[in-house]
């Protein structure tokens, strides 16, 4: 029995120009992704950078995704090519990595997503990516239906926007709002008028040159303004925020 390469709904959507929402997932578990991945959203974060998330547990999580209508994307803890390797061996075709200060960052990061000659990315014959070798010609098709994208997201970066953006295979920016506002010397406030200035000149900037940015808020009225700018991708909350709401509020009520 043989099986057609996934196709990334995420990465064409990106390219067609077309809004998609998300959500972050921070609880690290394969029930939870499940139900999030069924509940409508385009993509679903899987995080590993600051949460307790291992490869086996990605593994669980995007076997859980499965029937979702969201496109999975794991957030490697670090841009390492050995990390994001085993991260597209269990079967993530999307990955956003961290912490992308320069076009030389983007362009390694990029390259640990690519087989050769594209890339740097080692050769596993049977893994889960390609349905354990029942997906024939894996190998050579596989770079097509990965997505790259690149987190920027201090000052330093900022001023190497276009730079990282414009290197070839960095399919998406996604601007972190959190440890920008840090950079810009604002910790626990990205909503100061500085950071946000930031936000939407570097959407500005993105759009010029044509690259797809995306970004994350748990603030509604934050959500639809850089949907308003520009963004394309745009996580509106996390789980762990729905959860935590939710449950306050339900123990309020009898309280």
């Amino acid at each position: 029995m043989s099986f057609e390469l996934n196709r990334n709904a995420f990465k064409h959507g990106l390219a067609a120009g077309q809004l998609q929402i998300g959500l972050w997932s921070s609880l690290c578990n394969n029930l939870s992704a499940e139900i999030i991945a069924d509940s409508g959203f385009d993509w679903i974060l899987l995080d590993s950078e600051h949460s307790p998330n291992e490869i086996p547990g990605l593994f669980s999580q995007l076997q859980g995704m499965v029937r979702g209508t969201a496109t999975p994307i794991v957030r490697p803890a670090w841009n390492d090519p050995v990390m994001a390797k085993r991260c597209l061996d269990i079967g993530a075709q999307t990955l956003l990595f961290p912490y992308v200060q320069n076009a030389a960052e983007a362009k390694r990061a990029v390259e640990s997503t690519r087989y050769p000659p594209q890339g740097i990315r080692g050769v596993a014959v049977a893994s889960r990516a390609s349905r354990f070798g029942r997906t024939p010609g894996y190998l050579g098709k596989a770079n097509s239906e990965v997505c790259a994208l690149v987190q920027v997201e201090t000052r330093e970066a900022m001023n190497e926007l276009e730079a990282i953006a414009a290197v070839e295979g960095v399919d998406g920016v996604f601007i972190g709002p959190s440890d920008l506002a840090a950079s810009l010397g604002h910790l626990g406030n990205p909503a100061h008028a500085d950071v946000q200035a930031a936000i939407k000149d570097a959407v500005t900037r993105l759009k010029k040159v044509g690259k797809p940015a995306g970004i994350l808020t748990g603030n509604e009225e934050e959500a639809r303004r850089y949907i308003e700018w520009g963004y394309l991708f745009v996580a509106v909350g996390s789980d762990i925020g729905l959860l935590a709401a939710g449950s306050a509020a339900l123990a309020k009520k009898f309280k």
